[in-house]
């Protein structure tokens, strides 16, 4: 057998080997989704959603839980999102190339991969105790903007350095100042990728638990927050509160739960996926 077939024979070992290793996480992943679907497809109504907690399981329903998560997700954007645009404009615009910008880069794409739970110990010292927050909506959001902004950083980064080199030197030739360039060539032409690593960094966002948990955010509020400064909770921590009950009705519930948590998640990536596939069509260079 020559070289030229054992390679061939390597990369076709490796590509079933591949697809092997897929499908037996989408397997799992089925088995999953089906298994969660058939416990809590009958508990979702609109008492369910519409319900505050309760220590009986028939009558528990999400609305707290759901209208805690909203807020977060609406703070957090708001926070984080003109942060971490400004800081990747500023870093792939502006940032001269020093050991200082080096630095900085390095450790905001290592920020992105650090555990949630150290931001949740974060945002406990920082905003709870210093700031004096409490276990407030405005403590939960700040510490979901550190966790996210990494990555609003980085995928800013990367979709303004998408854009060809040849957009701006078109604007200086016709007389643009470099702000002007990056507002309204720059930034028009990369937004669609920017908006689209904003959403999926909330999609991860909706998900966390352990950093909330940290910072003092509740398992039982029996009130719908209608400030920022309001004691709250969210989808998550609701889950793990009634998946920790041995009643097993309060385990159906929880299934429920996790259904309209993955709903809420497909739906931010579905949304990411649309603006992702409109910008590619609208933008042609």
């Amino acid at each position: 057998m020559t070289n030229s077939e054992k390679n061939r024979l390597k990369d076709k070992a490796f590509q079933v080997f591949g697809v092997f290793c897929t499908f037996i996480g989408l397997v799992v992943l089925a088995i999953f989704l089906i298994d969660i679907v058939i416990e809590g497809i009958a508990r979702i109504d609109w008492d369910f959603l519409t319900s505050l907690p309760s220590r009986r399981a028939a009558s528990a329903g999400i609305l707290t839980a759901w209208a805690g998560t909203i807020w977060i997700l609406i703070l957090s954007a708001l926070i984080a999102f003109p942060l971490g645009i400004a800081a990747g404009v500023y870093l792939e615009e502006y940032a001269k190339k020093t050991k200082l910008s080096n630095f900085l880069e390095i450790n905001i794409a290592n920020l992105a991969g650090v555990p949630s739970i150290i931001y949740g110990l974060l945002g406990l010292e920082l905003f709870v105790r210093f700031m004096k927050l409490g276990g407030s909506l405005l403590a939960g959001a700040l510490t979901l903007s550190l966790l996210i902004l990494p990555i609003i950083i980085v995928t800013t980064r990367e979709a303004i350095r998408a854009v060809p080199r040849t957009i701006r030197d078109g604007s200086f030739a016709l007389g643009a100042s470099k702000w002007q360039t990056v507002w309204y060539q720059v930034l028009p032409s990369s937004f669609g990728g920017i908006l689209t690593g904003v959403i999926l960094a909330l999609s991860r966002a909706v998900g966390e638990a352990a950093p909330l948990i940290v910072i003092g955010a509740l398992a039982y509020v029996p009130f719908v927050p209608s400030s920022p400064m309001d004691e709250f909770t969210v989808l998550p921590i609701q889950i793990f509160n009634w998946t920790s009950r041995p009643q097993a009705a309060f385990l159906t519930n929880a299934a429920a739960a996790i259904i309209i948590l993955l709903l809420i998640t497909f739906l931010l990536n579905g949304v990411a996926v649309y603006l992702r596939h409109r910008q590619q069509k609208k933008i042609k260079w």
